[in-house]
């Protein structure tokens, strides 16, 4: 469906700018933009790289463990079923950690390690488990404590001051996050009711 609605505005971009007769202009601003793209990506690389390098030392060092034990009581209320397994704790406090520092793209790889690990230990292989899908949820609602990659894409387009946005971050990543895990948690105790 995505593909028809993106399909759809470029086509009506093209029309109305045959329309206004601006397709130089047109054709200039997708050249600029796909530039812009390019430069912004890999300037977003060497800080994804250093970020991800560091979640990697944290993990072969043992911070993930220490993580792991002082997240392990917020873990074992929200992801019940996973008390008693470290390994999937482990995974889980990674995914968070990356999600706190901002680090979207970056824990997108901790996050599917995190659900194949759940995957393996799921006895119902043909449907997710209640923890699954609250991970899943937790993972797209994340709070950010520290938007790494938002400060470095505001930096790169100029700003001054790339971390001036935080007190707005964290309010409406908290809010998002503590909603989408209340609905799933009523959801939970109204299936498990019924």
């Amino acid at each position: 469906m995505i593909n028809y609605i993106w399909f759809g505005m470029i086509i009506a971009s093209v029309i109305c700018a045959l329309c206004t007769g601006s397709l130089g202009e047109l054709s200039t601003a997708v050249m600029d933009g796909a530039q812009g793209a390019v430069e912004l990506s890999i300037s977003l690389l060497g800080s994804m790289c250093a970020w991800l390098g560091f979640l990697k030392i944290a993990e072969k060092s043992g911070l993930t463990a220490l993580l792991s034990d002082a997240f392990s009581p917020v873990i074992d209320r929200l992801f019940p079923e996973y008390r008693a397994d470290a390994e999937i704790k482990g995974e889980i406090c990674m995914n968070i950690s990356a999600n706190f520092l901002g680090l979207g793209n970056a824990a997108t790889p901790l996050g599917i390690a995190a659900m194949k690990a759940m995957q393996a230990k799921n006895p119902h292989q043909e449907a997710p488990t209640k923890g699954m899908v609250l991970f899943v949820v937790m993972n797209t609602a994340s709070l950010q404590l520290l938007p790494v990659n938002m400060a470095a894409m505001r930096s790169a387009c100029g700003s001054a001051q790339p971390f001036d946005i935080l007190p707005e971050i964290w309010l409406t990543s908290l809010a998002a996050l503590v909603t989408a895990v209340l609905f799933c948690k009523i959801k939970e105790v109204r299936s498990w009711n019924s």
